[in-house]
């Protein structure tokens, strides 16, 4: 599949970097986050201020060509789809045994360089992010990869994902089995605009987007 433009910004992209969206039987504006939904489809930046701009705008009438409304909660919804999606990979990675629990499993797994990315719950502590940074830190300094972590979820949502209690640190070691988790966390993350909740950088400090190279 080639470049697609979003009917937002006008700028060519690749289908990972976009949303589809087309009109369902009832003239709503539908999300194809599979890209696999019948009929014709507009494609909007991955963004949730680019798919909340073209539903107040309702570009998708002209895009579409057909006299659709968009929701005005259409950026909810395509939020609420995309955590479902990462959440259920996350428990599929849980499954396949690729997870590490708690703060000193998640510590060794990154100075280890198994971990392939790193989650803290959106309530944990400060203290708890400051140590594991570290870790990642020194990966880094030792001339090891870095590995991203991300504040995306709460701590009853990582708990329910990972079928644990009380998660707050988590690890997904890298396989081939985690490579979806990895895509559709990071998916999510930039969807969000890239919080400073979203991805710790190593010295602790908060980056607005997450990188490109995060899904390779």
């Amino acid at each position: 599949m080639g470049e697609r433009t979003c009917i937002v910004t006008r700028r060519a992209a690749e289908p990972e970097d976009l949303i589809r969206f087309v009109a369902g039987p009832d003239m709503s504006v539908v999300p194809d986050l599979k890209r696999n939904l019948p009929g014709r489809g507009c494609w909007v930046s991955a963004a949730r201020a680019r798919v909340d701009e073209a539903a107040r705008k309702n570009i998708f009438r002209r895009a579409l060509k057909a006299p659709v409304n968009a929701d005005p909660d259409l950026g909810a919804q395509v939020d609420g789809l995309l955590a479902k999606s990462a959440l259920g990979a996350l428990g599929l990675a849980r499954k396949a045994g690729t997870v590490a629990l708690g703060a000193a499993k998640v510590d060794a797994a990154i100075r280890s360089g198994r971990a392939l990315f790193a989650l803290h719950a959106t309530d944990a502590s400060e203290d708890g992010i400051r140590k594991l940074n570290q870790a990642r830190r020194a990966v880094l300094l030792a001339g090891g990869p870095e590995i991203p972590a991300f504040r995306l979820f709460s701590e009853a949502e990582m708990s329910l994902a990972f079928g644990g209690a009380n998660v707050i640190h988590a690890a997904v070691l890298g396989a081939e089995t985690s490579k979806a988790a990895q895509r559709r966390v990071v998916a999510l993350g930039r969807y969000r605009g890239g919080h400073p909740e979203s991805r710790e950088t190593v010295d602790g400090a908060s980056e607005r987007t997450a990188s490109h190279k995060d899904t390779e």
